[in-house]
């Protein structure tokens, strides 16, 4: 029987959902480092669900935390709905536990990021997507913590 990892020790993979892309990231809380991984493809929001499965198993996080698209009023958009019905996709499919997260300015801040430390030629959909996985994993570390 596995053993539930204590808050603060828990390794975490979050995801920047897109309809064509969803980035990927992981990190520990023990640490407060992450790390992007790569993004995987998606079509018309349906990621490969075999290659999220192989991510899984590759880092057996003890949780997921997904990106929740609003506006910069804080209401919703359609891309909201999509991103809560793939993280409750994760959670029925995979039975790990999932929280959304708050992803406004994600990809201006890892656009600016990955343009900062290679410049144009950095800026590549995959790891503008997975860079906003990782900051969004990285506020919702702040948060946690706050």
């Amino acid at each position: 029987m596995q053993t539930k990892t204590p808050i603060g020790q828990r390794t975490v993979m979050a995801f920047d959902y897109g309809i064509k892309s969803i980035g990927v990231a992981i990190g520990q809380e023990i640490s407060y480092s992450t790390r992007s991984l790569s993004a995987l493809k998606a079509t018309d929001g349906i990621p490969n669900w075999t290659l999220i499965e192989k991510q899984l198993n590759e880092w057996k996080p003890d949780l997921l935390v997904v990106g929740l698209p609003l506006n910069m009023d804080g209401t919703e958009q359609e891309i909201t709905q999509r991103a809560k019905k793939f993280a409750n996709r994760l959670k029925g499919r995979f039975g790990y536990p999932v929280e959304t997260w708050d992803e406004r300015l994600t990809t201006v801040d890892a656009k600016a990021y990955l343009f900062e430390v290679g410049g144009y030629k950095n800026l590549s959909k995959d790891k503008i997507d997975s860079k906003s996985a990782e900051i969004i994993l990285m506020s919702w570390f702040e948060n946690l913590y706050c």
